[in-house]
């Protein structure tokens, strides 16, 4: 039996200030995201700073946030300018960094995120989610891990064979969805909208993912085709186990008081269980960066000419 049906915790009262703690903020949060200026570029670049520091509060320390920044895979492919990325610098360096400059490889960014007011173009913003969805991870890494040497495409690391960065939507009280932006797949993972100062957080989520599993072949195993489960025990890998997500969607999170859900604590699970999801850092193939600079090299240049 579950002893809390028997005893009045001394906690309850302090797990009651935590979430009433996330409340008092998710209200200040909106409070700033609905300051107003006659300085539009300027009240642009403050709302970033308060997602920003939204995403600060709840994001792991290992992940570094970053704003303006240009996303790049090594076919040569670059994203629109990103308003925050969330990344793992951990293991992958930087592509270009000078001052506000920042170029980012894919590998190593776990969410991108858009940050809109009131004005919300849907081609742009469908735009936006195609060029960060078109660029792709490489396998061509050669690294010594726990289990194994991963030796490139020959021999890629059994646990993660692609992955992307989930795209976030954070927006003002615009009547924006995943619907109006569907195209080939949904645009965005997360859409968080500030519905107006009394009436707080609204998050919407990718409903095309039913359950973990869903999350995980597609954050891990991205435009791979499904492994078969059958077979004897040394033909099996240890992610045999992730059929196990299949029972738990990201529904289980969410986090109520009196049928009304406490959206940034229910944002903080939820999102904090996908990142958990994924082996991020992805490894970096840096020969595939090599081979991708030297064949866009000006050659002229180079030889003096």
């Amino acid at each position: 039996m579950d002893c809390t049906e028997n005893f009045d915790l001394p906690a309850n009262d302090t797990i009651r200030n935590i979430i009433n703690n996330y409340l008092q903020n998710e209200k200040s949060l909106v409070n700033q995201l609905y300051f107003t200026t006659s300085h539009g570029p300027t009240i642009g670049g403050f709302r970033e700073e308060i997602w920003k520091g939204m995403f600060e509060q709840i994001i792991p320390k290992k992940f570094v946030i970053e704003q303006s920044v240009f996303i790049i895979d090594s076919n040569g492919n670059v994203s629109n300018e990103v308003d925050l990325a969330i990344f793992d610098e951990t293991y992958t360096p930087y592509i270009f960094h000078y001052g506000k400059l920042k170029f980012i490889p894919i590998e190593a960014v776990a969410v991108v995120i858009e940050c809109k007011s009131n004005s919300i173009k849907t081609k742009k913003l469908k735009s936006w989610a195609e060029r960060v969805s078109a660029l792709k991870t490489s396998s061509d890494s050669y690294t010594r891990t726990i289990s194994q040497i991963v030796v490139g495409k020959e021999i890629p690391s059994p646990t993660q064979t692609s992955t992307r960065p989930l795209r976030i939507l954070c927006c003002l009280k615009e009547r924006i969805s995943n619907e109006k932006l569907h195209s080939g797949e949904k645009s965005f993972d997360f859409i968080i909208r500030s519905k107006g100062k009394r009436q707080g957080l609204q998050i919407d989520i990718n409903d095309s993912k039913k359950n973990l599993y869903d999350w995980y072949l597609d954050l891990n195993h991205r435009n791979q085709p499904e492994k078969s489960d059958e077979g004897d025990d040394k033909k099996r890998s240890h992610e045999t186990y992730s059929y196990k997500l299949k029972d738990v969607s990201l529904d289980k999170y969410q986090v109520e008081i009196a049928e009304k859900p406490v959206a940034l604590l229910t944002l903080n699970l939820q999102l904090n269980q996908l990142l958990m999801l994924i082996n991020n850092p992805i490894l970096f193939p840096h020969r595939a960066y090599a081979d991708m600079f030297n064949k866009c090299k000006p050659e002229d240049k180079v030889n003096g000419k």
